[in-house]
């Protein structure tokens, strides 16, 4: 296994999170939520929302959703977060709950407005309407802006996707126009091809890269981000594949989906045998598989993603990824953070305020353009029967 200077940490997010450091220990002890500086690489076990400033060199990855299309309690869809030294902000997928996470770490939405999609798939882009109108709504005053993949039928592309959001939701989106900033209700898609590995995002140093998915149709694409020598590789779905095996090579955080054994799967979804090893083996990728990939790609961090998170099936996952892999290796939770600099990654996890709202806009928000609040949307008759 290739080896890399400075401090590993191997983190198992099965319950609650074990952690076992190799090289120096940096973990920080419990502190209050006060602005702290990340340069001296001392964290608090727990993470505080806005109380923390990242490094010029340092990023922050934060799970936002890492289970199902069957939203859980505790575990919303697939979403990610990577957040940069340099003040740029990413989204990667944003399926079913995924806002509510969002939300929890009192965003200032204006900042959260780059998505990249990997497919279509509602555990994927179940909420990227909620963050359309609910980011409008809080402090986006600029358009959404959305990247994904074309399709060999253009009505299933990235493209055709948003506008079809657009039309659904014009009844809403058409009564707040005016009264909010005008550009905030706006979606611009970013459509790539999606069977070929190119730079899709090239902007204030950092690259964004799709390549090829293989996940039940044509289409899907995973994606690694560049910047500043640090990378982020995130699979969306997908079996093993070659596109992934060589983009994903050396990435200080590699991503990547899995799933429980096909027996397991069989015996909490009801489904037959059969019909369980065909999705667990051909449309996602068994725990054995992901140990194969990640051994193979050699990432500073392995990050297993896209399971119910039930203990039970979780230490089976771990099992199964162990039979084939030995590196460093996260088993993803909602809420889970990654911290990332050059020498050194650390594992923790949010502590949010469950009431909290977003952060208060900003003046950008109260001065942008607004066509005035809409009238003559009340018919007469109706309007007559209001009473004060």
């Amino acid at each position: 296994m290739r080896q890399r200077s400075g401090t590993i940490l191997i983190t198992l997010a099965i319950g609650a999170i074990f952690v076992v450091a190799f090289g120096m220990d940096n973990l920080g002890n419990a502190q209050s939520p006060a602005l702290q500086d990340t340069t001296a690489k001392k964290y608090s076990r727990s993470f505080f929302p806005n109380t923390e400033q990242l490094a010029a060199n340092e990023m922050r990855i934060t799970a936002l959703g890492t289970g199902m299309p069957t939203v859980a309690y505790d575990q919303a869809s697939a979403s990610f977060l990577v957040e940069l030294g340099n003040g740029d902000k990413f989204l990667f997928d944003f399926g079913n709950g995924a806002m509510n996470s969002l939300a929890a770490l009192q965003v200032d939405y204006s900042e959260t407005d780059k998505v990249f999609i990997g497919h279509l798939h509602t555990d994927h882009v179940g909420d990227l309407s909620i963050l359309l109108i609910g980011g409008w709504f809080g402090s986006r005053h600029t358009p959404l802006h959305v990247y994904g993949p074309s399709a060999l039928l253009p009505e299933h592309g990235i493209k055709a996707h948003t506008e079809h959001l657009m039309k659904a939701w014009d009844w809403d989106i058409s009564s707040r126009a005016g009264g909010l900033p005008d550009a905030g209700g706006r979606i611009v898609p970013h459509e790539h091809d999606y069977s070929k590995t190119a730079v899709i995002y090239d902007e204030n140093g950092v690259q964004v890269t799709s390549f090829p998915a293989v996940h039940i149709r044509y289409r899907p694409v995973s994606y690694r981000l560049n910047w500043k020598g640090l990378s982020f590789v995130f699979s969306s779905d997908t079996v093993p594949n070659k596109w992934y095996l060589k983009e994903a090579k050396n990435a200080d955080v590699a991503v990547h989906g899995t799933w429980p054994t096909a027996k397991a799967w069989a015996k909490i979804s009801g489904q037959s045998e059969e019909l369980a090893n065909f999705v667990v083996n051909n449309v996602h990728t068994s725990p054995q598989a992901f140990g194969k990939i990640m051994s193979q790609v050699e990432p500073r961090l392995a990050v297993a993603y896209h399971y119910w998170n039930h203990r039970d099936i979780e230490f089976d996952v771990h099992a199964g990824i162990l039979e084939t892999y030995d590196g460093p290796l996260a088993l993803a939770a909602d809420m889970m953070v990654i911290n990332v600099t050059p020498d050194h990654i650390e594992v923790r996890e949010l502590s949010p305020d469950s009431t909290a709202w977003p952060r208060l806009p900003s003046e950008g928000y109260g001065a942008a353009p607004r066509s005035g609040i809409p009238k003559g949307l009340l018919s007469d008759w109706l309007a007559e029967g209001v009473r004060r």
